[in-house]
């Protein structure tokens, strides 16, 4: 044990996760840290450290930790806790810091290495969520041994800066939280404000207070302040008189023609830039006009008559006035003894202040405006005014510069409220911010005096959320029943395939079922994205990422996804959750990767679709597999079983009785005229199809597409489908390439039957293996000769085990009477030819009597291994291709026969026998770069 501690800390890697993960429902960051010499010190053993990390953030009292109460957390403190899981609790409180109510959190050992944990906490802006974590490593490190270079204070104050300016704004964060309590997901689109809400065919967007309902046009009017007030005046609405003017002297004529005082603002301004108020004279409109023009995009500039009164913002929701404040300017009150620079440096204390729209109040700023504003009331900036005397610092009530607002929404006189929604009738916005000004809003303006004087489009929410006085109104409800009126959906049904062999051709299945029902279906797979039955991204798509893409389709209304482990330990599941999970089987494959070692570890993994099944949804397991049936206690909802399990058996008995019980399920049902797929619901048998009849089986030899088939049929019904449309889909999907490409794709050529697949573990090429087997037979039966040969084409990718090749092998074996052994192209960090050296050995240890395989061969290159295949054969044999790149592949079968040398039977690129010598072992390893699957 080290004498004394070291700031040893430090983050090896870390991780985000975006949806349902293997640590948590909810997204999370996991960062794996290394705590050094500081293993053998927990929190009580150093001294000083609780106290000090206590009056740096205090908020961890608040922490209840396991104990569950306040103050838990420092009570682990005080007995020894070690420092990865105070690390955990520390990013959690500088996140409450900038304002996210962020409560999730664990720490876990890693398995078998010495003082490196597993640090998970949950997160709501991914790049504070991280910042948050570094920054508490280093605090960690600074209380060990004080760093003279780190200051926490300023570390924390650019934090929390960093996590305001990424933040949403406060009228978009008002429109997301009413959206979220309604369960409608959202998606953020950009860095900036630019959101989606709902899924698919369903989904709205919006920018700030901006929707897409929308009018492009009424936005284009409300820019312009002189056809807005134009149009206006036409519906007879009170405005001020106002007309445009592009030089002062222009300007300094229309005041003296409209009447003194008056007003000058920029034509396409907003948030009260560039406007002067209360002009006098030639001179004050001169002076004015230069101010207004540099605000303006367009050089134009308005000279409108200076209506008095208070201003109010009225904001109107789909026709229908949701709120009104009073807008109050920037200013401050004497109190006899503070300058004017005090009382603002007082004002601005305020927390509820900060820098533009990232507080719901704006800090006042002390410009040449304000100081020449003051100097107009007899002040200067130094000066104390008397106690009580308001000092204006801004002409304009604009929440932007400074002002304050007041809440006047059940004050207002009816025939204001109906003037203020027909203006943004006219105006046609959907959320319109309507300024009026009157002495009075609860007097009608038409007797007053009072005016519109602008209408503005994306208004900002704020002043009604919170205002400075009075009571905070719920606009964004009215927002979203806008948007997604009572009774419309927001989600589309998404159903989730993961398993390790059958995940695309069942996916596949599914997707082509609801597409025959009329769905406009968006799916990802190893193969791509496909919207609508049209590739749109070719790549690895079965991760998180090409799942959202799917969800941002406006025209998809149905979602299929396939969900591979890569996927999912890498940044978690794509969505929030899926209406229909489907787990196929959990087989030894992908072990020893990313930290999963055994099967157990990966149906955790694979489990994560079946907890993303939110209560009214179903999770359709294959109760032959007992990982998967082992997950049935994850699944919030309700479980359909598949099985291939015959009456009698104890596994068909457990399906039956769920069935008894009002459970569904999919079973197998034999009899001396075929195999018949039946659905059962609580006591009812439903008849689905005989699986001869299904083409994806091959008469029925393919068992694993009899399964697969099954396992679509159970998630179409849980889905929704009728069994007619379920029967129709099945009836008419076959693996042809078109519709499964690489997935059992069976072509003649030159007479020789020839399979492509993308078998490439063990237990793929054993269910491959008996469909060779039957298919075999069969041509034998038909040949002339009474036997054909098999011939197989194998390979695995070069991240597998060195006896996951060997086993791959021995099973070709057992199977074809010429295994010929390939590579991918890309090894994954294997020397070129050594993977196909591992299989060849396994090929030749199980040759022998009772063995089928008499001869094996290695042409590393995946077309050249296809070519010699055929040549190797004769008319009549049967060959199997389990391929990579499968379109090269189907394109070279396509042209073999116009390339086919008669007579021959091997080439140059040939090894064969490659391990005649028992001993035989692969040379040194040479890794190249490791190749990861693709973000998709």
């Amino acid at each position: 044990m080290t004498a004394s501690p070291r700031p040893d800390l430090k983050i090896l890697s870390s991780r985000v996760f975006r949806g349902p993960n293997v640590w948590h429902y909810e997204p999370a960051i996991q960062l794996v840290v290394d705590l050094g010499v500081l293993e053998d010190f927990p929190t009580n053993k150093i001294p000083g450290f609780t106290e000090a990390l206590l009056e740096r953030l205090p908020g961890l009292h608040n922490h209840t930790c396991s104990r569950g109460r306040r103050g838990g957390f420092v009570e682990r403190l005080e007995e020894g806790t070690w420092l990865g899981h105070v690390a955990e609790h520390m990013a959690l409180q500088l996140q409450q810091a900038v304002g996210h109510d962020i409560r999730r959190g664990k720490t876990r050992g890693v398995k078998g290495v010495r003082g490196q944990y597993n640090v998970i906490y949950a997160y709501s802006d991914e790049s504070v969520g991280l910042a948050a974590g570094e920054l508490a490593v280093r605090l960690v490190n600074h209380l060990i041994e004080p760093d003279p270079e780190f200051d926490f204070d300023a570390e924390l104050e650019r934090f929390i800066i960093r996590g305001e300016r990424s933040a949403f704004g406060p009228s978009t964060q008002a429109i997301i939280d009413e959206a979220v309590s309604r369960d409608i997901p959202f998606i953020r689109l950009n860095t900036s404000s630019l959101v989606q809400l709902g899924q698919g065919v369903h989904q709205k967007r919006i920018r700030a207070t901006m929707t897409s309902n929308t009018s492009s046009v009424a936005v284009d009017i409300a820019g312009n302040k002189e056809l807005t007030l134009t149009l206006l005046a036409a519906a007879g609405l009170p405005v001020p008189r106002s007309e445009s003017v592009r030089s002062p002297e222009d300007a300094a004529r229309l005041a003296e023609r409209i009447g003194y005082p008056v007003v000058v603002k920029p034509l396409d301004g907003n948030h009260g830039r560039g406007v002067i108020l209360d002009l006098q004279d030639a001179d004050a409109v001169r002076a004015g006009f230069a101010i207004a023009e540099n605000e303006s995009r367009n050089g134009w500039v308005i000279v409108e008559r200076f209506v008095t009164g208070k201003d109010y913002r009225c904001l109107v929701i789909d026709g229908r006035i949701a709120a009104i404040a009073e807008r109050v300017p920037a200013h401050v009150v004497g109190d006899g003894s503070s300058t004017i620079i005090e009382l603002v440096e007082r004002t601005n204390a305020d927390p509820r202040r900060g820098v533009g729209h990232e507080k719901v109040l704006t800090k006042i700023k002390v410009n040449q405006a304000a100081v020449d504003l003051a100097a107009q009331q007899g002040y200067g900036m130094d000066d104390v005014p008397p106690a009580g005397e308001t000092v204006r610092l801004t002409l304009t009530g604009n929440m932007s510069t400074g002002g304050i607002a007041i809440d006047r929404t059940l004050e207002a006189h009816p025939e204001n409220i109906e003037i203020a929604e027909e203006a943004a009738r006219v105006i046609g916005l959907d959320i319109a911010g309507i300024d009026f000004i009157a002495p009075d809003i609860t007097q009608p303006v038409r007797e007053t005096g009072g005016a519109i004087c602008e209408v503005n489009a994306a208004p900002g929410f704020r002043m009604h959320t919170h205002p400075t006085i009075g009571d905070p109104q719920y606009i964004a409800k009215p927002v979203i029943d806008m948007l997604f009126p009572p009774g419309s959906p927001s989600r589309i049904p998404i159903v989730a395939v993961t398993g390790t062999n059958g995940k695309t051709t069942t996916s596949r299945m599914i997707a082509h079922i609801f597409k025959g029902i009329g769905r406009k279906v968006g799916m990802t797979s190893t193969d791509g994205v496909v919207i609508d039955e049209r590739l749109v991204i070719r790549a690895d798509a079965s991760g998180p990422r090409s799942a959202k893409m799917v969800l941002q389709n406006p025209r998809v209304d149905f979602a299929m996804f396939e969900v591979a482990r890569g996927g999912i330990l890498r940044e978690g599941l794509g969505y929030e959750r899926n209406d229909v999970g489907v787990v196929l089987n959990v087989q030894p494959d992908h072990l020893g990767r990313r930290g999963i070692e055994t099967l157990d570890q990966l149906a955790d993994v694979k489990a994560v679709v079946v907890e993303a099944v939110p209560r009214n949804g179903y999770a359709v397991l294959n109760a032959d597999d007992p990982l998967v049936r082992a997950m049935r206690r994850r699944c919030s909802g309700r479980v359909v079983w598949f099985t291939l399990a015959e009456p009698g058996d104890e596994v068909r008995e457990a399906v039956d009785d769920h069935c008894r019980r009002g459970g569904r399920a999919v079973v197998l049902e034999r009899s001396e005229l075929g195999d018949m797929i039946v659905v059962k619901e609580g006591r009812r048998s439903m008849q689905l199809a005989w699986t001869h009849l299904l083409p994806a089986t091959f008469d029925g030899r393919a068992m694993m597409n009899v399964q697969n088939a099954m396992a679509a049929a159970a998630a179409a019904f849980a889905a929704g489908a009728s069994l007619h449309d379920i029967r129709q889909g099945l009836r008419s999907f076959s693996t042809n390439y078109y519709l499964s490409p690489g997935r059992l794709n069976e072509v003649t050529v030159e007479g020789r039957t020839v399979v492509v697949d993308y078998a490439h573990n063990v237990p793929a090429l054993e269910m491959l293996g008996d469909f060779v087997d039957k298919t075999g037979a069969a041509l034998d039966r038909s040949s002339e000769l009474g036997r054909v040969s098999r011939i197989g084409v194998i390979a695995t990718a070069g991240d597998r085990r060195n006896a996951d090749m060997r086993e791959l092998g021995e099973t070709a074996a057992q199977h074809f009477d010429v295994v010929i052994v390939r590579e991918d192209n890309a090894t994954r960090g294997r020397r070129r030819g050594e993977v196909a050296d591992l299989i060849a050995q396994g090929v030749h240890a199980a040759m022998g009597e009772g063995i089928r395989a008499k001869q094996v061969e290695i042409v590393l290159d995946e077309l050249e291994a296809t070519r010699h295949a055929m040549t190797r054969s004769n008319p009549g044999d049967l060959i199997v291709v389990c391929v990579d790149q499968h379109a090269a592949v189907m394109s070279e079968l396509e042209s073999y026969g116009r390339q086919a040398q008669p007579g021959a039977r091997r080439d140059d690129h040939v090894s064969t026998n490659a391990v005649a010598d028992p001993d035989f072992l692969p040379g040194p390893s040479q890794p190249e770069a490791a190749v990861e699957p693709s973000l998709f």
